[in-house]
């Protein structure tokens, strides 16, 4: 509450600051300056209002004063935001409950490091090492420039080391070791997001499943296809081709984006309309929890009923709950012939017709 408040009454102090008094002064020196009763006029009515909300809020001048100069958004002139935490106000002594609301703003929030989290040393280094050999601990630096940065060359990290493991047992020793030494993971599959949710955000060890890219295994009969999560997508497209089978996934990234990082974000893709989402192809996964735990959910039936069905926690999740390692899909049989037609309509209401 108190930060909307504050929020809102530099909008207003900025907004009479900026426009002035719409009304010609009331009075000048013989000189021709503007009185200074003119212009301090609007700064005390913004200054009683500001004691007014500090008051009603429990917060010191000074705070909230502070807090202001914290939160100020440039270019932002609704005055009708004002009346907002009056609005909330009303309705906690309506209710008797505090509302819960966040305000979203284009103000720009600096993010800190959090202290909680360990340093990367050379024994941790050496440990990874000894996990997955010399080969796959990158730390040269012109190679780590494409896992600290995103796609769009918006976003870009400082991890100074990255890690290539080859199978799940590799991926549980290292959030294993991370988890007992603190150490921030971001995982990464084709790092082909348009938000940089990829990316690390200080120096996070990062974790690329670009290795595990191997096709386990494929079922004529039923379509089911199981494949580790560094398989790039068009590869898995190209084998089921080959097979006489369609992925009911395609994307423009297809070329280097990879399926465990589709499902991790779950992605629609072309196809969404024609054959659903992820969470309705996606049989089974096997997952990676932050302390090390294997989680073995990648069941290949259609239909499954014995326990939870905790697959769709980790499809859309984003890696937040664990790395995905292995994903079980099924594929519908490619159609005997595809027909494009284009349709040119004149507005939107031609087109729901």
């Amino acid at each position: 509450m108190v930060n909307r408040n504050c929020r809102a009454t530099l909008r207003l102090v900025t907004l009479i600051n900026r426009q002035g008094h719409p009304h010609p002064p009331l009075s000048s020196s013989p000189s021709g300056h503007i009185s200074h009763s003119y212009i301090i006029l609007p700064f005390s009515i913004a200054f009683v209002f500001l004691t007014v909300l500090c008051f009603y809020s429990g917060t010191g001048i000074d705070a909230c004063w502070k807090q202001l100069q914290r939160n100020n958004v440039h270019g932002e002139h609704k005055i009708v935001s004002f009346f907002s935490p009056l609005a909330s106000s009303l309705k906690t002594r309506q209710w008797g409950v505090n509302i819960q609301s966040r305000c979203y703003g284009s103000a720009s929030v600096l993010v800190q490091r959090n202290p909680k989290f360990s340093k990367l040393n050379d024994e941790d280094v050496r440990y990874f090492e000894g996990i997955l050999g010399a080969k796959n601990v990158i730390q040269d630096d012109e190679k780590l420039i494409t896992a600290n940065t995103d796609w769009m060359r918006k976003y870009k990290g400082s991890s100074k080391l990255l890690l290539q493991p080859r199978t799940t047992d590799q991926v549980s020793e290292i959030l294993k070791y991370c988890n007992f030494r603190c150490l921030a993971v971001v995982p990464q599959g084709g790092n082909t997001g348009l938000v940089g949710g990829s990316v690390p955000v200080f120096d996070e060890v990062v974790v690329s499943l670009s290795a595990m890219s191997k096709i386990i295994s494929f079922d004529k009969v039923s379509g089911i296809l199981v494949c580790e999560a560094g398989c790039i997508l068009e590869n898995i497209i190209s084998f089921l081709d080959n097979e006489g089978f369609i992925m009911p996934l395609d994307l423009g990234a297809k070329g280097s984006c990879q399926i465990g990082g589709n499902v991790s974000t779950n992605a629609g893709g072309l196809r969404l309309l024609r054959y659903g989402s992820l969470h309705g192809n996606v049989l089974g996964i096997e997952a990676v929890l932050a302390d090390g735990t294997v989680l073995d959910m990648l069941k290949t039936l259609r239909k499954d009923n014995t326990g939870y069905d905790l697959k769709h926690l980790f499809i859309g999740s984003e890696g937040s709950l664990g790395i995905v390692t292995k994903v079980s899909i099924l594929t519908p049989p490619k159609l005997s012939s595809v027909n494009v037609a284009f349709l040119a309509c004149k507005d939107y209401s031609s087109c729901q017709a």
